[in-house]
């Protein structure tokens, strides 16, 4: 799984303070993917093409944006662990020349997985951001669920995460 996707997206986001307003869920229920979930009506599909499979969204169609990725990638045989999985994810932010400090951890699960989720302040040449960040192993693949906001804005968008991840359920 690309661990440099988020990080590297979150680099392109100018901070800049915006108004959240109430957000209505809608299901998303594509048959490709490993998972339902609901995702906030009016936000619009984004394709990175960075090769990561799930489903990348954006509030808005330019930045500034919150971002809320559900990504996925096969276990093909392997062994990844959130340890593990955080490790390469906080290395390959630093080595963009970003400083990450992690400012919370909790396991949880979401729609019957366990995982590990982490809260983050990220420092950039462009400004700051905060991240919410959980992996999570299943019985086929690796999960890493995903919240890219400004700090300005990140209580109300990780409020609607939070809303978003208690409607997952996996296939």
């Amino acid at each position: 799984m690309k661990v440099l996707t988020t990080a590297l997206l979150a680099l392109t986001l100018p901070a800049v303070a915006a108004a959240q307003t109430p957000v209505t869920l809608v299901p998303l229920n594509a048959p490709e993917l490993p998972f339902s979930v609901s995702m906030p009506k009016g936000w619009l599909g984004v394709n990175f093409e960075d090769g990561a499979l799930g489903v990348s969204a954006v509030s808005a169609k330019a930045p500034p944006a919150t971002l809320i990725r559900l990504l996925y990638a096969a276990k093909a045989g392997g062994t990844p662990t959130p340890a593990s999985e955080f490790q390469k994810f906080e290395q390959g932010v630093k080595s963009t020349g970003a400083s990450l400090k992690q400012t919370a951890s909790r396991t949880v699960g979401y729609g019957g997985v366990q995982g590990v989720e982490r809260t983050y302040a990220l420092t950039h040449a462009k400004g700051k951001l905060s991240m919410r960040v959980w992996y999570g192993i299943g019985a086929r693949n690796l999960y890493s669920f995903q919240l890219t906001d400004t700090p300005q804005r990140f209580t109300a968008a990780s409020a609607t995460f939070s809303k978003v991840l208690a409607t997952v359920k996996f296939r």
